[in-house]
């Protein structure tokens, strides 16, 4: 899900804007922060292991947004008090129970 709502975030924004995504994914944030999906995309989507990347659809449709935008990439921690980040919990608690 945090993959889909980076991809849906970064989708949503018209134009080609400068962008802040925040994050408690670690996998998500390193992933841009590293370059591994320079790797990924070199290596025909393997991961280090020569296993296919998980979830491959939703990186390419991350990287077409990133793309599109200016994006810098923030690692906040999760569950911790950070009152955005919690917001974004409550939502997905909520949204989850509305299922």
């Amino acid at each position: 899900m945090e993959l889909t709502a980076v991809a849906e975030g970064l989708a949503a924004i018209p134009g080609r804007r400068r962008v802040h995504v925040y994050s408690d994914s670690a996998y998500i944030v390193n992933c841009f922060r590293e370059g591994w999906w320079e790797r990924w995309e070199k290596t025909g989507w393997r991961n280090s292991q020569k296993q296919p990347v998980a979830n491959r659809d939703l990186w390419e449709r991350i990287l077409r947004e990133t793309r599109r935008h200016d994006v810098v990439w923030h690692k906040v921690r999760g569950h911790t008090g950070d009152p955005l980040n919690e917001r974004v919990d409550a939502l997905a608690r909520e949204a989850i129970r509305s299922l």
